[in-house]
């Protein structure tokens, strides 16, 4: 088990109301979304400050990206500046729709495939014999099958090449007798509020495949605090007040050449609240897709520890610590063989800090870890134990 999965209890993801700071009532943040009974992100306090968090994960643009992109490419060129008719018409032929199968067993104990919801994909790539998809994590999780329908109605069994939980980005491959087109990728970095942008999914399911949304990017550089099967993040998006609707999760945020600008993922979803949807910045999902393809994951730092916050902790483990310290993560389990078990720390050490950046909950770790270092750097790590302030230094390997 990795620092990942010690972090989140359960698999299962479910959708939960949260206080907003700085905005009146309680909404939820749902995905954007699967529909049935497929999983969905929960949603934390959302930050409603316009500049990206220091911890939200940067996009690394570089020519590189475009391998990912290959012949059959969309000709956004061809496709007149005045005609939005035609350009959405040449960019739903890389929309698809995925559909979720997961295992039932019946009274009779009998097993069969079915449905587990809904959701979108993009087609981003495509070779001579295979075409590759990128889509939302929660789309597939769990899934048994993964079934995908193109855009003229055939339906194909697709393989998971690589899947993401914490930035909720997962990969596809699809081979065999087909005829698709791929979307080219722009440059979301570009993005100003006021653009228009498209929103193109299946929102309610496939019977209303390919359905074209219109807004505007309301703002960039937003961060969204979500939960998911991986633990707690910080993920960086662009918000649009194009309709999106659950189906939509994976579908594309097109900008007015016709370029795949986004992956939407999530919207606000509470009586009253409209127009406030959110897609991941493809600049960011490059990055992400690149390192699946290649590694079927993403290779990120390890520690080698379970923690819990302090505040889930009973106050007898906490009576020996200093009274000015309220804040930490309290090391549950110690893989003997990773970074945190060579240094020394142990079960009921309280971590205080990693590389001078105070440590207030068992995420800030996480996003410390991620975002500010890589795999075979040393951290110094600052902890109590017995109410003694210590420190070791780790150093780090990779969660594979």
């Amino acid at each position: 088990m990795n620092d990942q999965d010690r972090f989140n209890e359960g698999n299962r993801m479910e959708v939960k109301q949260v206080k907003r700071s700085k905005l009146k009532g309680v909404v939820s943040t749902v995905l954007a979304g699967v529909i049935g009974s497929a999983l969905t992100l929960t949603a934390l306090p959302y930050l409603p400050n316009s500049n990206a968090s220091e911890a939200a994960p940067k996009a690394i643009v570089s020519e590189e990206h475009t391998d990912t992109q290959t012949s059959g490419k969309l000709n956004v060129q061809q496709v007149s500046a005045n005609s939005i008719a035609d350009m959405v018409e040449q960019a739903s032929k890389a929309i698809v729709g995925i559909e979720n199968m997961q295992q039932q067993t019946n009274r009779f104990n009998q097993t069969s495939a079915v449905g587990g919801g809904t959701g979108s994909g993009v087609i981003f790539k495509k070779t001579s014999d295979a075409a590759y998809i990128v889509t939302n994590n929660h789309v597939i999780e769990n899934a048994n099958e993964i079934e995908v329908s193109l855009h003229d109605g055939k339906k194909v069994k697709a393989e998971l090449i690589g899947t993401d939980p914490l930035t909720d980005i997962a990969v596809l491959k699809i081979t065999g007798d087909i005829n698709v087109e791929t979307l080219a990728f722009g440059d979301s970095s570009s993005l100003r509020a006021g653009d228009q942008v498209l929103a193109i999914g299946n929102p309610l399911g496939l019977d209303l495949s390919r359905t074209v949304t219109q807004g505007i990017v309301s703002a960039v550089d937003r961060t969204i605090a979500v939960s998911t099967s991986a633990g707690e993040w910080d993920l960086e998006v662009i918000q649009t007040d194009a309709a999106i609707n659950p189906g939509n999760s994976g579908g594309a945020l097109i900008n007015g050449s016709g370029e795949l600008v986004g992956i939407n993922s999530l919207k606000i979803s509470e009586s009253g609240v409209e127009g406030l949807g959110f897609a991941i910045p493809i600049n960011d999902v490059q990055t992400i897709i690149n390192e699946l393809i290649k590694n079927g994951k993403v290779i990120r730092p390890y520690l080698g520890v379970g923690l819990a916050d302090l505040e889930e902790i009973p106050s007898f483990y906490l009576q020996n610590l200093p009274n000015d310290v309220t804040k930490g993560a309290i090391v549950t389990t110690v893989d003997p063989d990773s970074a945190a078990g060579k240094a020394g720390l142990q079960e009921e050490d309280i971590l205080v800090s990693i590389g001078g950046n105070k440590i207030a909950s068992a995420n800030d770790l996480r996003k410390y870890l991620y975002t500010k270092y890589s795999v075979c750097d040393k951290v110094k790590i600052e902890f109590y134990r017995k109410g003694k302030l210590e420190t070791v230094e780790a150093t780090l390997t990779s969660n594979q």
